[in-house]
């Protein structure tokens, strides 16, 4: 059963009814529909303090506080970051030259530590992923 660590724009996706709906299904949408398959099949999304701060600098304090309570239920779990995966982070950082923030690098190491499948719709964030062995992918494309 493979779980998953999904990045915070798919869940603004969700809350902020992202998508043009004359491009097809939007954005928000296809979020929906993965949290609700997800929590159908019983698959366990991982989410850690990195996704919760950047709830917080993107969503208003009233917004940010009626959000997060989804985190409060199944089939959610949260995984924190070790030093040694902060540390490994900052390597990373510079080996890539600072072209994805260390927020991303941190959800692909979390990914890693959780065997899980990244979702994220930031191509330079799946293209990265890739190169550090995680199996990075659009909640579009993940059937389950």
């Amino acid at each position: 059963m493979k779980s998953f660590y999904v990045d915070s724009c798919i869940y603004l996706n969700l809350w902020q009814k992202e998508g043009n709906e004359k491009l097809g299904k939007p954005y928000w949408k296809i979020a929906q529909n993965f949290f609700e398959n997800c929590s159908r099949k019983n698959k366990t999304i991982f989410y850690s303090r990195f996704i919760l701060k950047e709830m917080k600098f993107i969503l208003t304090q009233e917004k940010y506080r009626e959000k997060i309570k989804l985190f409060d239920c199944l089939p959610f779990a949260r995984i924190d970051a070790s030093t040694e995966d902060i540390c490994k982070a900052r390597k990373i950082e510079s080996e890539l030259r600072y072209e994805i923030s260390f927020y991303d690098i941190i959800h692909i190491l979390l990914a890693l530590k959780t065997d899980s499948i990244l979702v994220t719709r930031d191509h330079l964030l799946l293209e990265s992923a890739r190169k550090y062995s995680v199996i990075a992918k659009k909640p579009e494309s993940l059937l389950f």
